[in-house]
C-alpha cells in the first residue's frame, strides 16, 4: 500500500514530520517498508537556461553549452543530447551531484579536450521516467535557479506500507489516517459524503440472478447512470496523485474510480452505458463463457466464477476486472457507475484460478466496508459531476447492506490479563473510540461494537490487541516467569522434536547445507516419487508446477541441486528436514530427513586437486550419511539391517533399504535412477538418503540418565586378518555379523578391507578379507587362546555363510 504525505494530510490534520509519521506507523503495526523522498534526492538539481550550444571541436555528436543558473557566471557543460539548443530551459546538476540513473557522482572533467563542469539531465537519469532520448525540456516560464524538485512538485514523499491481510481498513488512506489519529499523531479530519439526488430514474434494469443459497456472493449492488459526461485526460492534480503511487492515468472516469479505491478503500467500476445491451445481472458464469478483459487477455470462465453480465454475456469479472467491450473511452457520454459487495472467498478463489491480481481484488478478498457501498457510489458520482459534468440518475439498489450486530462483551480487566499492561480504563476507552468502535456501558464490563470497516474483530483478544498496539508495546514491561516448586521440570520437547533438531545439527556438521524447499511439487514429479494421488492435489495451486503435496523431500533437493549446477556450482551437498505427505489424513503426514550429494561433494572433502585423489560421490557416501544420522540420534546401530534395493526412483543395483527388524523400514539410500534424472532435466549423478523420523524406534526408558561407568583396558589389542571365499550371492553383511557374534566381549571391531572376484577364487565366488580386533580386559591373550578364537571365527563363518578360508 502506497500513499503520499500530502494525500495523507487530506485526511489527517498534523504537524508531525515524515520521520515521526513513519516511526508511528511501524509502531502501531503498519510496517513501513520504504520511504521515497524525491525532494531530498533531487535537492542539488536546479532549473537552468541554455545560453548557447556550439558544436564540439573534437566530436560530431557533442555540443559545448553555456548554462545560466540565475546567479554568478555561466557554466560550461559538454552535452550529447540531440535536443540541446540555445534558448531552452532544462535541469542542471552541478559537480558533486549523484546521478541515480547512471550510478555515478559528477566531477569537473575533460571531455575530448573541453572542460565540462556539470550535467544537463534527462528524465531517465533522474529516474523520473524511461525517457533518455534527450535532456528535460521545461516551459519558457520556468524560473531559472529554482530547485527543480520544488518547482515540479516532486517534494511529496511516498510511504510504502506492508499490510497484513487482517487490516482491510488500511487499504485506504483514510483508514491509515484514522490509525495515526488514534495514536496521537494528529486529528482525523471530519468528512461526510453528501447523497446525490438523481433527476431521472436509472433506465438500466439491475437484477441479482442468484439463488437464495448464493445470495452471499453479492449481498448488495448499487448502480447509477450519469448522462452527458465529457471524458478525457484527467486534470494535472489527479494525474500527479495517481502517478505518485505508481498508477498510470487513463482517463477521467477510470482515474476517478482508482482515486476512490485508494482514498476510501472502495473499489468501483464504470461501464459505457451505450455498450451495455439491456440490463445488468449478477450471476454465476456458464461453463465455457469467455470475456476479453481490460488487460487485453481473454479468460475462459466456469460456474465457480461470478460475473456482471448483460444480454450479450459477461461484461465484468465481479470484483476483479471489467471487460474491454464495455470499457469507457474518449467517446463515452453516458456512464454506469457500479458499487457492490462481493464475497471475499469467492473473489480470492476466482483471482487465483484466473491468475489476475488487481487493486480491486486486493481489497475485496480482504473485506471492504459494507456501510460505504452507497456513500462510495455518491462520492464517485460527485467527482464525475465535478470533473466530467453530466446529469445523474436516481440510484438503483439490489440486495441489502449487512447489519452490524456483533457486539462483544468486554471486561476491561482483559487488557491486563492478556497483555500485562495495567492501562487506565479511560485511556483504553478513548483508543477504541478513536478507532471507530462504539463502547456502551459503565463499570468493569462494557459492550463494544466494532465498526463496519473492521471485519477482522471477532472477540475480546482482538480488542486487547487494538488497545495495546495503539498504547504502545514498549509500555509493556518485562516480567520474570515465576519459579515452579514442582521439583525437576519435565522435558518440554517431544522425542520427534528433539530428533528433528538433532538431525539438522548432525547433517550440518557433516558439511551439508540446509535447504528449505516448497511442500508442493509438480504432478509429474510427485508421480515419479510415489505420489500424485487425487487427494493430495491442490484445489488452488499458486503455480502450475506446485500442484501436489510432496511425497518425499528428494524432488525438492534434486531441483535445488540442478539450479546450483546451472549456475556453475555442480558440487553440492544439501539436506532438508520437513514434512511429507502420503495421504490427506493426519496420520498420512511424516517428518523426514533427507540428504543429497552431487559431483565430488564427499564428506571427506571435494573439488579438484593436483594429486588426483578426489573421486565422485557414490552410493556408499549416502549410506555413510544415513548411518551417521541414525547413530547421532542414539539408535541401536547393532540392530540396523541393510537390504539391497529401494523405491523405484533409486537405481536398482545401487541402493539400499534401512530397517530395524524385518518390518520396521525407516529409510532408503542410493543413487538416483538415471530415468528420474532425465525426467527432471538434471545432468550427472546424485546420491541421496531419506530417513522417516516418525518410524525410528523410541528410546528405551531408563530410570536414571547417569552414564555407565567408563571401562578402558590397559592391555594390548590383537588384530587378526581372515580371507574367506564364499558364494557371490551371499551378502557380506551376513559374514560380518557371523564373525562379530562369536564372542561379543572379546571381539570389538570387524572391518572389511578387501573384496575380490576373478581368477583364482572360482566362478560364482568372491574373496572377502576381514580384519578382526580382539581386546582383552583381564589378561593378555596367549597364542593358544587367540588360535581358539580364530578357529571359532572360521567355524561360525562356514556354518552361517558357507565361507571357507582362502588358500
Amino acid at each position: 500500500m502506497k500513499l503520499t504525505l500530502s494525500w495523507l494530510r487530506d485526511h489527517l490534520e498534523t504537524v508531525a514530520s515524515l520521520d515521526e509519521i513513519a516511526e508511528t506507523l511501524t509502531r502501531i503495526g503498519l510496517e513501513v517498508e520504504h520511504v521515497e523522498d524525491k525532494a531530498k534526492a533531487l535537492a542539488p538539481y536546479v532549473i537552468a537556461s541554455v545560453l548557447s550550444a556550439e558544436p564540439h571541436p573534437n566530436a560530431d555528436r557533442l555540443r559545448v553549452c553555456r548554462v545560466d543558473l540565475g546567479s554568478g557566471d555561466p557554466i560550461q557543460v559538454v552535452c550529447g543530447a540531440p535536443n540541446a539548443r540555445a534558448g531552452m530551459k532544462s535541469v542542471f546538476a552541478p559537480p558533486g551531484t549523484y546521478i541515480p540513473g547512471k550510478d555515478l557522482t559528477l566531477a569537473v572533467v575533460q571531455v575530448r579536450g573541453v572542460e565540462s563542469a556539470g550535467m544537463l539531465c534527462s528524465a531517465a537519469e533522474l529516474e523520473l521516467s524511461e525517457d533518455h532520448d534527450g535532456i528535460i525540456e521545461l516551459p519558457a516560464d520556468a524560473p531559472v535557479g529554482k530547485p527543480y524538485a520544488e518547482w515540479a512538485g516532486l517534494g511529496d514523499p511516498v510511504i510504502e506500507i506492508n499490510l497484513t491481510p487482517n487490516r482491510p481498513d488500511c487499504t485506504s488512506i483514510r483508514g491509515i489516517a484514522r490509525d495515526l489519529a488514534a495514536a496521537g499523531i494528529g486529528a482525523l479530519k471530519p468528512e461526510t459524503v453528501a447523497p446525490i439526488r438523481g433527476t431521472f430514474p436509472c433506465p438500466v434494469p439491475l437484477t441479482l440472478d442468484v439463488s437464495a443459497e448464493d445470495r452471499h456472493l453479492c449481498p448488495a449492488f448499487a448502480l447509477r447512470l450519469v448522462r452527458g459526461v465529457k471524458n478525457g485526460p484527467s486534470p494535472e492534480w489527479l494525474q500527479r496523485r495517481l502517478t505518485s503511487i505508481g498508477l498510470r492515468p487513463i482517463n477521467r472516469l477510470v482515474d476517478i474510480t482508482n482515486l476512490v479505491t485508494f482514498d476510501r478503500g472502495r473499489p468501483l467500476h464504470v461501464f459505457d452505458a451505450a455498450k451495455v445491451a439491456g440490463g445488468l445481472a449478477v450471476r454465476r458464469a456458464k461453463d465455457g463463457e469467455e470475456i476479453l478483459a481490460l488487460d487485453g487477455r481473454t479468460y475462459r470462465l466456469d460456474e465457480e466464477i461470478v460475473v456482471i453480465a448483460d444480454a450479450n454475456g459477461p461484461e465484468s469479472i465481479a470484483g476483479i476486472m471489467g471487460g474491454e467491450h464495455s470499457g469507457c473511452d474518449e467517446g463515452t457520454t453516458d456512464v454506469l457507475v457500479e458499487s457492490a459487495l462481493w464475497h471475499p472467498l469467492t473473489i480470492a478463489q476466482t483471482g487465483r484460478r484466473l491468475g489476475i491480481i488487481t487493486d480491486a481484488r486486493y481489497r475485496f478478498e480482504r473485506g471492504v466496508d459494507p456501510a460505504f457501498t452507497v456513500p462510495g457510489l455518491d462520492l464517485a458520482t460527485q467527482l464525475i459531476l465535478d470533473l466530467c459534468g453530466g446529469e445523474p440518475s436516481e440510484m438503483t439498489f439490489a440486495g441489502e447492506i449487512p447489519e452490524r450486530d456483533h457486539a462483544i462483551d468486554f471486561p476491561w480487566t482483559e487488557v491486563k490479563r492478556l497483555s500485562g499492561l495495567d492501562l487506565p480504563r479511560i485511556e483504553a476507552k478513548v483508543i477504541l473510540t478513536e478507532l471507530g468502535f462504539t463502547v456502551a456501558g459503565q463499570g468493569d464490563r462494557v459492550k463494544v461494537l466494532p465498526p463496519s470497516w473492521r471485519p477482522d474483530i471477532e472477540g475480546k483478544a482482538d480488542l486487547v490487541e487494538e488497545v495495546i498496539r495503539i498504547a504502545g508495546l514498549d509500555r509493556v514491561t518485562a516480567q520474570p516467569l515465576p519459579r515452579l516448586d514442582t521439583g525437576v521440570v519435565k522435558p518440554v520437547l517431544t522425542v520427534l522434536q528433539r530428533r528433528t533438531t538433532g538431525a539438522k545439527r548432525e547433517l550440518a556438521a557433516r558439511g551439508m547445507v540446509e535447504a528449505v524447499t516448497w511442500s508442493f511439487i509438480g504432478h509429474e514429479e510427485a508421480t515419479l516419487f510415489g505420489g500424485g494421488a487425487k487427494a493430495l492435489q491442490l484445489a488452488n495451486p499458486i503455480a502450475a508446477d506446485l500442484s501436489d503435496m510432496r511425497p518425499s523431500l528428494v524432488p525438492g533437493l534434486l531441483k535445488a541441486a540442478g539450479r546450483n549446477a546451472d549456475r556453475g556450482f555442480s558440487d553440492v551437498a544439501l539436506f532438508e528436514v520437513g514434512q511429507c505427505f502420503a495421504t490427506d489424513e493426519p496420520e498420512g503426514q511424516s517428518m523426514r530427513a533427507a540428504g543429497l550429494r552431487r559431483g565430488t561433494a564427499r564428506h571427506a572433502g571435494g573439488g579438484r586437486h593436483w594429486d588426483g585423489a578426489t573421486r565422485a560421490v557414490d552410493v556408499f557416501d549416502a549410506k555413510a550419511d544415513a548411518e551417521a544420522l541414525l547413530a547421532s540420534l542414539g539408535l541401536p546401530m547393532a540392530g540396523l539391517m541393510v537390504a539391497p534395493g529401494g523405491p523405484s526412483w533409486l537405481h536398482p543395483g545401487r541402493s539400499g533399504t534401512l530397517s530395524f527388524g524385518p518390518k520396521n523400514v525407516v529409510g532408503h539410500f542410493g543413487e538416483i535412477h538415471p530415468a528420474v534424472m532425465a525426467a527432471m532435466d538434471i545432468k550427472g549423478t546424485a546420491v541421496v538418503f531419506e530417513i522417516v523420523l516418525d518410524e525410528l524406534p523410541l528410546p528405551k526408558y531408563r530410570p536414571t540418565k547417569m552414564k555407565p561407568k567408563l571401562v578402558l583396558s590397559g592391555l594390548q589389542p590383537v588384530s587378526r586378518d581372515f580371507a574367506f571365499v564364499l558364494d557371490s550371492a551371499v551378502p557380506v553383511r551376513d559374514l560380518v555379523q557371523a564373525v562379530g557374534n562369536v564372542d561379543r566381549k572379546l571381539i570389538v571391531a570387524t572391518e572389511v578391507f578387501d573384496l575380490y572376484e576373478g581368477p583364482g577364487v572360482g566362478e560364482g565366488k568372491k574373496s572377502v578379507a576381514l580384519g578382526v580386533t580382539l581386546q582383552p580386559m583381564e589378561k593378555t591373550l596367549t597364542d593358544t587362546e587367540i588360535d581358539a578364537v580364530s578357529a571359532k571365527i572360521v567355524e561360525a563363518a562356514q556354518k552361517r555363510t558357507g565361507a571357507v578360508l582362502r588358500n
